[in-house]
């Protein structure tokens, strides 16, 4: 697996003039890169399924690792393509025309349909039932601690729209030698690991069993079920997860780690993928 963003870069951010200050005094005119946010209406052969707020740009990633989270696909075969609408100049509604054999029970998504940039989306029926529809991972993968506490550095490396901006998150996955395979940003946590997984599945890399997914925000139960759905087994945080995301990492055979950063680690679930250095112990 290689990345290739370059190929499908974000919107370029947006330029704005503000005023800056600071605390001695200074007052001055500058311009400031701000990241770009706009919707997308996600549609599943022709309905509408879901609306995001995002960072335009991969949307194709992003509705592929959207519908592959939320289990209506699961495997390349099952996505016949990914299209814009018609008289949709603007590019804000895409729509996913899936494989005929693949049924859609659209009233058992009894859910907001709406999520913002900084919230996934909410209102699940039954986390039991996300959990039944997905497997229990069984990787026996490996990483050292030392490889581990690199990846937060090469990860803000590649982060270049937020260099610029400020603004936007990132995922990447890692194979357990720490190279970096693919990274995504997005204004939305979310969004940038849907588009993670939507490469891995448009690429036919799935399933992710051998390699670690790293978030620059907290790690919630979504992002332990999109994760889930890709067969990852490390997900790791410079943030905190959440208890239900805990919970659910343990229930579903994934290690789980947060503060991955300043030297440090907190391993949550399944410590057994993570080679302590000597003399460390569990």
């Amino acid at each position: 697996m290689s990345d290739d963003s370059a190929d499908m870069p974000l919107d370029a951010p947006v330029r704005r003039k503000v005023l800056y200050w600071r605390a001695d005094g200074k007052v001055e005119s500058r311009e400031d890169d701000l990241a770009r946010e706009d919707p997308l209406e996600i549609r599943v052969r022709g309905r509408s399924f879901s609306l995001t707020m995002r960072t335009p740009g991969q949307d194709e990633e992003l509705v592929a690792g959207f519908l592959l989270g939320e289990g209506l696909i699961r495997r390349r075969e099952d996505l016949i393509r990914i299209e814009p609408c018609d008289r949709n100049e603007q590019g804000h509604i895409i729509n996913a025309v899936l494989a005929p054999e693949v049924a859609v029970d659209f009233e058992q998504y009894t859910r907001h349909t709406f999520a913002s940039s900084s919230c996934g989306l909410c209102g699940k029926a039954s986390i039991d039932a996300v959990r039944r529809q997905f497997p229990h991972l069984e990787s026996k993968v490996e990483v050292e601690s030392g490889v581990l506490l690199k990846l937060p550095e090469r990860m803000g490396r590649a982060q270049a729209d937020f260099h610029r901006t400020g603004g936007l998150h990132a995922a990447a996955l890692f194979d357990a030698a720490g190279r970096l395979l693919v990274i995504r940003e997005d204004i939305g946590r979310h969004n940038a690991v849907d588009k993670v997984l939507g490469y891995a599945l448009l690429k036919l890399q799935l399933p992710l069993n051998d390699l670690i997914l790293l978030v620059s925000g907290r790690l919630s139960f979504e992002i332990l079920q999109k994760s889930l759905a890709g067969g990852v087994p490390i997900l790791a945080a410079v943030s905190a997860p959440s208890t239900l995301a805990a919970e659910f990492a343990q229930q579903s055979g994934q290690t789980l780690i947060g503060f991955l950063r300043d030297q440090r680690m907190n391993v949550y679930t399944h410590p057994q993928r993570v080679r302590f250095e000597a003399g460390s112990s569990l």
